[in-house]
């Protein structure tokens, strides 16, 4: 596993990558028959080749799966940590080098890759019901379906980078982006919704594996501001290519192509894998302690014999870490030592599920309610996103220079007073349209600091054979918030938006004090002294 491209059973890998491949190939054909329809495939009876190709995008997915898994031996020592290991790091006094920007850089084309999944439902939704004759609410199952697979990849994936490697989870991932493509040939909503699923479960899982690695490879003096920025140019690039790739191509061909972008752009992926190094940190757990070291001085730069350290080295006469915990798997994050933070950062992602997916996404129809005619209430949210823009910077910098976690507690709570504005603005009856523009830029503001915040802070928190859980854990509650959130905009809760202001405040206000009285340091800190800060 010295080089990029290296893995386990490299033939298995290979040979399933190149049965996804020739799996969502096979769909083309009737696809490119469409231009005669101007694309609309509804209806078509499927073909030989298409079901061939069907058939070997699952076995495709298990041969690769097979082809990165580790040796149950070593997968067993992963998932319980090593006691006996060696453990040791980049030291945090090596400044960022050119292979610490490569990876920086490829780790965001990664996101964005993977925030363009999911933004596309957005563009896709209104071509896909006129095609499929469907009304909104069942065309809205399919966002709620996404959702779900979400929620279970970013559990599932998380698993599976702690099991097989980072690496080899972000790899699983990029395959079933392009197995998914297919959503593109699907002459039935039905079989939309079963690949959206399977496309929302690689979407989430890729998201909390990428700030692993990121947290497990760079320095401790610039973790904290990478991994925040990380989520948010990463983010916003995967919506500038969704919209982008809607305003061009979709006219062409119809939002069919939208989905079939998913081949190319996980490709993508699976060759700027040849630039991501496995975490060193995963390496050494797993008791590969030459490849552990490779990846090390890869990382070191000019200063290589004084940037790989033992525990030892950085703590002469200090005791060893203990990272065993009484139970282990997902439990160990809710009855561990973790377990009273873990509980905070659930319930925070709870709760910016719930504002998220159910407060924000009626805010426009209360707005109406209140006064402000449509077009003006569309306005009003548009300036407010523009004004909250900025706001990203100075979670950077508060993340960065003043306190990871007092910064992510101060923003879960701003998000608990914004909601109570809006419980002001509802029982005293205000009118005002400056008033209600200052309460949606303050949530606005709010909301994208708390995720942006929450699964960086995630991934520094736990230890290594517990780390790519924990943070898919915390992703997977914000994606279950917004399908409770979804689910009680149906029966019609967020309509009175006073009374579920003021609900949905509590849960928030009840992290942030949970965060403040548990929560952990993490601001330029070794993830070694985390780990012991949080035994102490």
């Amino acid at each position: 596993m010295k080089h990029g491209l290296s893995f386990h059973h490299p033939v298995a890998f290979w040979l399933g990558c190149a049965a996804v491949v020739a799996g969502v190939l096979a769909h083309l054909p009737m696809f490119w028959m469409g231009r005669y329809t101007d694309w609309q495939m509804v209806g078509m009876p499927m073909d030989a080749t298409m079901w061939s190709g069907m058939a070997l995008i699952p076995v495709g997915l298990a041969l690769s799966a097979y082809g990165l898994m580790p040796r149950l031996a070593q997968m067993r020592q992963t998932l319980h940590g090593d006691a006996n290991a060696v453990h040791f790091h980049v030291a945090d006094g090596v400044a960022l080098n050119r292979e610490h920007w490569t990876l920086v850089m490829v780790l965001v084309a990664a996101l964005a890759v993977d925030v363009m999944k999911p933004a596309t439902l957005g563009f896709v939704m209104p071509g896909m019901s006129l095609e499929y004759a469907i009304d909104t609410p069942t065309a809205s199952v399919l966002a709620l379906v996404a959702l779900t697979g979400t929620t279970v990849g970013s559990v599932l994936w998380g698993w599976m980078a702690d099991a097989f490697g980072r690496r080899a989870a972000i790899l699983l991932s990029a395959l079933m982006f392009m197995g998914t493509a297919i959503c593109g040939a699907m002459p039935t909503f039905e079989w939309n919704l079963a690949m959206c699923f399977l496309m929302g479960a690689s979407a989430g899982g890729l998201l909390p594996i990428t700030f692993t690695l990121m947290a497990e490879t760079v320095p401790a003096a610039h973790r904290g501001w990478l991994l925040v920025a990380l989520g948010g140019v990463g983010t916003s690039a995967g919506y500038l290519l969704a919209a982008g790739a809607a305003a061009w191509l979709e006219p062409m061909f119809s939002w069919r192509i939208l989905w079939l972008l998913g081949l190319p752009t996980g490709a993508l992926i699976v060759f700027l894998n040849r630039y991501i190094p496995e975490s060193p940190r995963f390496l050494s757990n797993a008791g590969l302690e030459r490849e552990a070291r490779a990846v090390l001085a890869k990382f070191a730069g000019t200063a290589s014999s004084r940037a790989v350290e033992t525990d030892d080295a950085r703590h002469p006469g200090a005791p060893v870490i203990n990272e065993q915990h009484p139970v282990t798997g997902l439990r160990a994050l809710l009855r561990g030592r973790h377990a009273r933070i873990s509980w905070g950062l659930l319930l925070a992602g709870l709760a910016w599920g719930l504002v998220n997916f159910g407060f924000l996404l009626w805010l426009p129809v209360n707005l109406v309610q209140m006064g402000v005619d449509a077009a003006g209430a569309s306005a009003l949210l548009a300036r407010s996103a523009v004004l909250a823009l900025p706001g990203i910077a100075v979670v950077i910098a508060l993340y960065h220079r003043w306190s990871s976690v007092r910064a992510l507690a101060l923003f879960i709570g701003l998000t608990a007073l914004a909601l109570l504005a809006f419980v002001a603005i509802g029982v005293l009856g205000l009118k005002s349209q400056a008033v209600t523009v200052a309460a949606t830029v303050a949530l606005l503001v709010s909301v994208s600091g708390v995720i942006a915040m929450l699964i960086p802070y995630a991934a520094e928190i736990y230890p290594v054979h517990l780390r790519g859980t924990g943070a898919g854990v915390i992703a997977a509650s914000s994606k279950a918030g917004g399908i409770l959130g979804a689910g009680m905009g149906v029966m019609g809760f967020f309509a009175n938006f006073t009374v579920s202001a003021l609900v949905l405040a509590v849960p928030m206000a009840v992290a942030a004090a949970i965060l403040l009285r548990h929560g952990v340091e993490t601001r330029g800190q070794p993830l070694e002294d985390i780990q012991q800060a949080l035994g102490s």
